[in-house]
Formats: C-alpha cells, structure tokens, sequence
C-alpha cells in the first residue's frame, strides 16, 4: 500500500504531460511504446535466438562433404540469406516508427495551433492566458515526436549494423572450395 503513495506523484507528474500535450501525445506515446517492444526484441533475439540460428548453420554446413560444387554454393546462399532475414525482421517497422514519430509531433503541432487561433477566434484578442493551453498542445508533442524519434534512429543504425554483421560473419565463416 504504501508503494502507491511512493509512486503517486510520479504518475500524476505522467498524467499532467499527457494533458499538456493533448491527444496526439498519447498516439506518440502508442508508437514509441510498440517501436521499443520491436527493438528490445531485436536486442534479445541477438543476444540469444541469433546464437543458436548461427550454430544450426555451422553444424548444417559442417556435416556437408561436399563444400564445392553448384548445389554446395546454392546451399550456402541460402544459408547466409536466412541468417540475414532472421537478422533483419522488424527492422524496417522499426525505422517506419522512427520516422513517424517526429510526423506526428508536425500534426501535434498543427492541432495546437489550430486550438490557438480557434480561441484568438472566440475571444476576440490575443490573451495570453487563453493561448497558453494552445500553444503547449503544438510545442510538447513536437518535442516528444523529435526525442522519441532520437531514440529510435540511434538504436536503429545500431541494429542494421548488428545484423549486417552478422550476414558477414557468417558468409565468411561458411567456407566453399575452389572447383
């Protein structure tokens, strides 16, 4: 009981942002939750499932007597295209996440503008005071959209260059003989 109360004004801090923002912060938020659960599998994929895909293909290749003919080279292509497909799963969802997150700031942005303008409409003037709820909706999503699109980016390059790698580790593992 008493972890609730310890965790309570960090969540209410949570809900204030979310208010701030407006709707199109929540969508930011979806996005940027779904891009990470892909990237925290690709992380884990690499540090175990990856592992064993590359000594299955190392004891298929090894238990081969052949290692020169067209059907040996044909095998080793597919092995090697495997590998790299295993490797490169989810990674272009991942970079579409990354490239709609700061679109989605741009609409945020949009949105509070337009709530701006509507209240600059009905009040008449420029009170400040009135445009403040306004202007927060279309700098605070804009501002998520760009940090949660950051993010992305950096562990996105880290992943393709994992996963190319990862194809060239295993090409060059995967020896084949002269004719």
């Amino acid at each position: 009981m008493d972890a609730i109360y310890y965790y309570l004004p960090f969540l209410e801090t949570i809900r204030d942002f979310f208010e701030l923002g407006g709707p199109v912060l929540r969508v930011i938020a979806v996005v940027t939750l779904f891009m990470w659960m892909l990237i925290i599998e690709r992380l884990l994929y690499f540090r175990t499932g990856h592992k064993k895909l590359i000594r299955l293909a190392h004891n298929y290749w090894d238990d081969r007597t052949d290692y020169s003919s067209w059907k040996a080279h044909q095998i080793r292509t597919r092995i090697i295209s495997q590998v790299s497909a295993n490797s490169e799963r989810n990674l272009a969802l991942i970079k579409t996440c990354v490239a709609l997150c700061p679109l989605l700031g741009l609409l945020g942005t949009v949105t509070g503008m337009i709530e701006v303008f509507e209240v600059m409409a009905i009040s008449g003037s420029g009170n400040p005071r009135s445009m403040a709820s306004g202007v927060s909706k279309a700098t605070v999503p804009t501002m998520a959209g760009m940090v949660a699109a950051l993010s992305g980016v950096a562990m996105s390059a880290f992943l393709e260059n994992k996963a190319r790698r990862e194809r060239e580790f295993i090409a060059d593992e995967l020896i084949i003989e002269a004719a």
